[in-house]
């Protein structure tokens, strides 16, 4: 494992949503820590880092993505966080939700959209 491909990741990952990795690595260090290590530096070092499209098109598809899954709560959540760190609003998150509806069917988009409202209202909360 690089410490320089590491140190990427995380400072990709302080600026869109500083809270998540730090959260993920607590959460993981009695268990899996080196899974930990594998987020920030493949996903946000590798991927996130690229050329090709801009950090809030990148979040728009990882939000769309999730919320096809269904079942990735948890992720959904950081992401949409990190979409308003990166210059996303409230309404394109919840507008590319909608149109999962389309493709995943609604109770999947709607278990997003729930998941956004009470991400919007912790953050409301913390203003």
């Amino acid at each position: 494992m690089s410490e320089d491909k590491y140190k990427k990741g995380l400072e990709m990952l302080k600026m869109m949503n500083p809270k998540s990795y730090g959260q993920l690595a607590d959460n993981l260090k009695d268990i899996a820590p080196d899974l930990a290590r594998f987020v920030a530096e493949f996903p946000y070092a590798d991927i996130y880092t690229r050329p090709g499209l801009d950090l809030k098109t990148r979040e728009l598809v990882t939000i769309a993505s999730l919320t096809t899954l269904g079942h990735a709560q948890i992720e959904l959540r950081s992401h949409i966080r990190g979409a308003l760190n990166v210059g996303c609003t409230r309404e394109e998150i919840v507008e590319v939700m909608i149109q999962m509806a389309v493709y995943a069917g609604f109770p999947t988009a709607l278990n997003a959209v729930y998941t956004a409202k009470e991400v919007f209202k912790e953050l409301d909360n913390e203003e």
